[in-house]
């Protein structure tokens, strides 16, 4: 295979690529019960910190992927929204924080919700069709108006991009590039020395949950950054990226494509709509799930245990789909792939979730334990 490919050719490998790494995506996580939600009140709430350092681990390792592809100039990362120029703190800060409280509320985070649906989880499906089109109205729809008046407009212009690399660059006038490797390294040391100090506590699920998704960033990048990237596109004569939404390259991440899926089906006539990375990824992820836990003998069906588990499922989907949007990126979007891109505004949306999550497990665990909730159960106890 030849590189550049055609444009056809380099849409159809994208569409295709995507399927396959959400088909991994979800036997991993399902099989490793990855999630950040987890990982949060794991550790909150009874000091079990395995799914926490699987977590890190995910990140460490897709840092250390993704400085290898911009060392070797596979991917044009500047051209990532994770690197843009224009830092919106405020709606990092507040999308993350209203994502963070849904999360708790909904049992788990889009890509959580999407393995248990794969699982037979029919609370997980609800929890995906609200979000998705809670999304739809914060990206174009009714709730855009708050996003953009209010929060967006507290936008920073840095200059250059918002990687931690490159503003440290800025500051000390140091090279970028050496700079992200040592932060990268740093953010490395720091996965495996936590890891090693908790050996006791991980199974092989949390070591190899968490690396197996780090690889999946650069993995997405690779495909949608190089394989699907065209130098000259024969009818614009412009560079551009093949078989994504934003024309760009992209990671992993579960919000934006929820809406653009819902759009998919309801405009499926429509010529101009068409797949494109981030669904196929998600379908993906929804599929590899359903594999596994039928291999494992863990499908089941399951639904609402009362209307206030319901409420809480409702109310956390419509928090998760405004503020995944306006944070410009979930758990996975910003909790994963932005963090390994070293992104400023990935750690400002994830000081958001954590936040969230806390907030929202302060106040939900003992209405859980009074009233016996299924929930106490499902989503808050550690993994096995």
């Amino acid at each position: 295979m030849q590189f550049p490919l055609d444009p056809a050719a380099a849409s159809q490998t994208v569409l295709w690529g995507a399927l396959l790494l959400g088909l991994l995506l979800g036997a991993l996580a399902q099989a490793s019960r990855f999630c950040v939600r987890g990982a949060i009140a794991d550790w909150a709430l009874w000091g079990h910190p395995g799914r926490a350092v699987s977590w890190l681990l995910a990140v460490a390792t897709g840092a250390l992927g993704v400085q290898l592809l911009v060392s070797l100039q596979l991917f044009d990362a500047a051209r990532a929204l994770p690197w843009s120029p224009s830092l919106q703190w405020l709606s990092h800060l507040a999308g993350g924080l209203v994502f963070g409280y849904g999360m708790v509320l909904a049992a788990g985070c889009p890509q959580r919700n999407l393995v248990k649906a794969g699982s037979g989880s029919l609370r997980a499906l609800v929890v995906l069709v609200v979000a998705a089109v809670t999304a739809a109205m914060t990206l174009r729809g009714l709730l855009a108006l708050p996003r953009v008046n209010l929060l967006d407009a507290w936008t920073l212009s840095l200059g250059g991009s918002q990687d931690l690399g490159a503003i440290a660059s800025r500051l000390s006038g140091l090279g970028a590039a050496p700079l992200r490797w040592l932060l990268a390294l740093a953010l490395a040391a720091a996965a495996l020395a936590l890891a090693w100090r908790q050996r006791a506590t991980l199974n092989r699920w949390h070591w190899a949950g968490g690396i197996a998704v780090g690889l999946l960033v650069p993995a997405a990048y690779l495909l949608t950054g190089f394989i699907g990237f065209v130098p000259e596109h024969p009818e614009t004569l412009e560079p551009a990226w093949l078989g994504t939404q934003s024309r760009r390259p992209e990671g992993l991440s579960f919000a934006a494509p929820l809406a653009h899926g819902l759009d998919l089906l309801t405009l499926w006539s429509d010529k101009s709509m068409a797949p494109t990375f981030g669904v196929l990824l998600a379908l993906g992820v929804l599929l590899g799930s359903f594999a596994s836990a039928k291999a494992r003998g863990e499908f089941k069906l399951e639904s609402f245990q009362s209307p206030r588990d319901m409420a809480a499922h409702l109310v956390g989907a419509v928090l998760m789909g405004f503020g995944g949007i306006t944070a410009v990126g979930c758990s996975i979007g910003q909790g994963v792939t932005g963090l390994a891109m070293l992104s400023a505004g990935a750690v400002l949306t994830v000081a958001g979730i954590i936040a969230g999550a806390l907030l929202a497990l302060r106040s939900r665990i003992g209405h859980a334990v009074a009233s016996a909730s299924p929930l106490k159960n499902e989503a808050l106890t550690p993994a096995k």
